[in-house]
């Protein structure tokens, strides 16, 4: 197939882009506007959210049409972990307090099931952490050493020290399945998706952070590492490999499913642990994707070896790229691919699975939409960042064709055919977990998840005082939201208390000097070999950096 696109479709591209101007200029909302759609979505939350407490837990998803509901990914009321820290930010407190605590006393992670690691990753240890993290703030009786001690903290540990025995392999890539109880099934393949090896550096490495144990981060980063070293030669990612012997088993590459989490956890796992070596990654790796994937505002697929075209589609499951691509600051091209997927919503209803660019038409066996977040993701990221009013209509015609097609009287449901908006029996976590919750930060501006660092809290901890609730938190790809300034208060404690211990063993201020001094000179030395990868974020910035601690170190 030729890299470029008939000229019928060329010509196609250019008058949307044209259309999507024109409709950008229009766009106006009042306040009140605003706050009605905000309501909307809140109501369409806890339709959802009521009817999977009534009819579907302690199941893992509600299925919608028969009302009842049905294990999918483990058996650990996956929607309600998924759910919990929206509570939170549509401010139920009390409902979060409620079901927390409910969480607690109902979960157990030592059953004998086989799960997927890569989704008990996302969505479990993902959504434990979140929450955890949001507890102060939903008014949670917190134990002393919060943020870096709570339940829910050591659940999550739990949960992710189960899943750990899917790493031991020769290559330190992990198996696609793990047993809770008795690690890697007898039998298991060691084929797995590309994303299912490299989606894990968001998770483990706040637990690291947290707890102050390093094997979780370093494992992630151990099997991302190895991943990466299995490029082909143009420096291309396939899609499945097996993780005993390298080798790729599907050779199609893009920024879709089997691959997205892993290019969108290169840039945030950069930012939340202030590790500058996965953005340089992700920097190489999208010059190939500018290079051999993009046309005309879309993504192709490619072969890894030769890089030729070999599947002209978009996939919903890359609307996130957009996102993605504000976070780095390239807003003006995600807004011109933003605008290309808009209008295959606008077209169909709904973004199908596979929708064939160069025939403008919905792919067979590939019609579904289940209810996926990601293009209303990229819409709440690019409307933090540009508050183009043309991001709200795409967000209200995402509302309103859900409201429409996919209500059911016992919640919603996943759409089977977007050509004819047939429904399907599921519901899934991801729904309530990041749909809704998107959907709800768009039209909800002064949410505490948008603050900027003007306003926080001050919050007491064992670490000294630690300003909380100011912002900057970062998206896993579950939309769970993790704190970097809880990161940061947890790692700056720890490293205190290494000094403080180090400091008793002086005996005066002449030796208490001469140790600074030399710690310094030695991370001097530690950072011209590394150069500045620890660098970029608070959170993991060495002791020596905190130079307001100096003189309390050096009182006689």
């Amino acid at each position: 197939m030729r890299d470029k696109l008939p000229r019928c479709g060329s010509l196609f591209l250019t008058l949307i882009s044209l259309l999507c101007v024109c409709y950008v200029m229009s766009s106006k909302f009042t306040d009140d506007e605003i706050l009605q759609y905000r309501e909307r979505v809140r109501a369409m939350f806890y339709h959802g959210y009521e009817n999977y407490l009534n009819n579907a837990f302690p199941y893992d998803e509600l299925r919608p049409l028969t009302c009842d509901g049905v294990d999918s990914w483990g058996s650990y009321s996956l929607t309600l972990i998924d759910a919990l820290d929206t509570l939170a930010i549509m401010g139920n407190y009390s409902e979060f307090r409620r079901v927390s605590t409910l969480l607690q006393s109902h979960l157990d992670f030592s059953e004998d099931i086989n799960v997927s690691v890569f989704e008990t990753n996302i969505r479990v240890v993902g959504g434990l952490l979140s929450a955890h993290l949001l507890s102060q703030k939903a008014g949670v009786e917190l134990e002393s050493g919060w943020p870096c001690k709570g339940p829910l903290l050591t659940m999550a540990e739990t949960v992710a020290r189960r899943i750990l025995p899917a790493f031991n392999t020769p290559t330190g890539m992990p198996y696609g399945t793990v047993n809770l109880a008795h690690g890697v099934p007898a039998g298991e393949t060691p084929v797995t998706c590309t994303a299912c090896v490299g989606t894990y550096i968001l998770e483990f490495g706040t637990l690291s952070r947290l707890t102050g144990d390093p094997v979780f981060e370093e494992t992630a980063l151990k099997a991302l590492n190895a991943l990466w070293q299995c490029r082909s030669d143009i420096g291309l990612f396939g899609n499945h490999i097996d993780v005993l012997t390298k080798k790729w088993t599907a050779l199609d590459s893009g920024i879709g499913a089997g691959v997205d989490s892993l290019l969108e956890y290169l840039v945030k796992g950069g930012l939340l642990l202030g590790n500058t070596d996965l953005l340089d990654k992700f920097w190489e790796y999208e010059q190939l994707i500018k290079q051999l994937m993009k046309r005309d505002d879309w993504y192709m697929w490619v072969n890894m070896k030769k890089g030729q075209i070999t599947m002209p589609v978009f996939q919903s499951l890359e609307a996130f790229w957009p996102g993605l691509q504000s976070l780095l600051g390239q807003t003006d091209e995600a807004m011109k691919t933003l605008h290309n997927y808009h209008q295959v919503w606008r077209q169909l209803g709904f973004t199908p699975e596979f929708y064939n660019i160069v025939t403008n038409k919905v792919v067979d066996k590939r019609e579904g939409y289940p209810l996926r977040p990601e293009l209303i993701e990229s819409v709440m990221v690019l409307y933090q960042a540009t508050k183009d009013p043309y991001l709200l209509e795409v967000g209200r015609d995402i509302l309103t064709s859900i409201e429409t097609s996919a209500w059911t009287p016992c919640g919603y449901a996943s759409v089977k055919d977007v050509r004819n908006h047939k429904l399907d029996n599921r519901m899934e976590s991801f729904f309530l977990s990041e749909t809704t919750k998107y959907l709800y930060l768009l039209f909800d501006r002064d949410n505490f998840i948008h603050n900027t660092g003007g306003k926080g809290d001050v919050v007491p901890t064992l670490q000294g005082e630690c300003i909380l609730n100011a912002g900057g938190y970062i998206f896993n790809t579950e939309a769970h939201p993790i704190s970097v300034a809880a990161l940061d208060c947890c790692q700056r404690g720890k490293d205190l208390a290494v000094f403080e211990n180090m400091m008793r063993t002086l005996q005066n201020r002449r030796e208490k000097l001469d140790f600074i001094l030399d710690y310094l000179n030695q991370e001097g030395e530690e950072q011209e070999a590394v150069g500045l990868s620890q660098r970029y974020n608070c959170s993991v910035k060495p002791f020596s950096a905190r130079w307001s601690m100096m003189g309390e170190m050096l009182e006689p």
